[in-house]
């Protein structure tokens, strides 16, 4: 896995991860986002998806503490534009709007209160 990384100013940096976020993929990207997260002055990092073909729920999991770090440092972690595939496991998983993915629910889709429904 390729992780590149941009500053997008104001303590904003993007993370961009280009590959498969599973099981093989996920250590890279812990140490990425280690290194991010240890910047002086940062208050949001923003993953961009859109390199990542696959993720599983070692990558899901990668994020959620990834978030969880962010926020213990006083900054957050969003995720933006993810591919297809993606977005499906990000919605699936229920994940999509703690990762600041509220474009996860533009899809025309209407989920009743209290039900999930996986397509």
């Amino acid at each position: 896995m390729e992780i590149g990384t941009r500053d997008a100013g104001a303590g904003r940096l993007v993370l961009s991860p280009v590959g498969d976020l599973d099981m093989a993929g996920t250590p890279a990207f812990d140490r990425a986002l280690d290194s991010v997260l240890d910047r002086p002055g940062l208050l949001e990092v923003v993953v961009d998806l859109g390199g990542v073909a696959f993720l599983d729920s070692t990558g899901v999991a990668a994020l959620l503490r990834g978030a969880a770090e962010a926020v213990g440092r006083g900054a957050k972690l969003r995720v933006a534009d993810p591919q297809p595939l993606v977005a499906r496991v990000l919605r699936i998983t229920a994940v999509d709007v703690l990762l600041g993915w509220p474009d996860g629910r533009d899809d025309g889709s209407t989920v009743e209160p209290g039900w999930r429904r996986l397509r």
